[in-house]
């Protein structure tokens, strides 16, 4: 897949209230969808992409080098439909 960009109708309350839970920008969301490899834990029917981002910064009072986020998505008419977003904050994330 190229370069994936978020719009305005990708942005749905569900997926808003999960990124903000969650920690995860719209950026992590393009980049992730872009560069990331293949989830293993993806269900039948449903994609997802993980990167590993660089963090260095704090999550729920702990400090993390790194977060990784997982996106699923949905093929949907020539593009794609995102499901949900998650995240883990961390160090020594698997890179695929």
């Amino acid at each position: 897949m190229g370069k994936f960009r978020l719009t305005s109708a990708d942005l749905h309350p569900h997926l808003l209230a999960r990124m903000q839970q969650r920690g995860v920008t719209a950026a992590e969301i393009e980049e992730t969808v872009s560069v990331g490899w293949a989830a293993a834990d993806a269900k039948p029917g449903v994609f997802g992409k993980v990167w590993v981002f660089p963090f260095g910064g704090e999550w729920e009072g702990r400090s993390h080098p790194e977060k990784e986020v997982t996106v699923y998505y949905k093929p949907a008419g020539g593009t794609i439909c995102i499901l949900t977003v998650k995240a883990r904050y961390g160090s020594g994330f698997d890179r695929r």
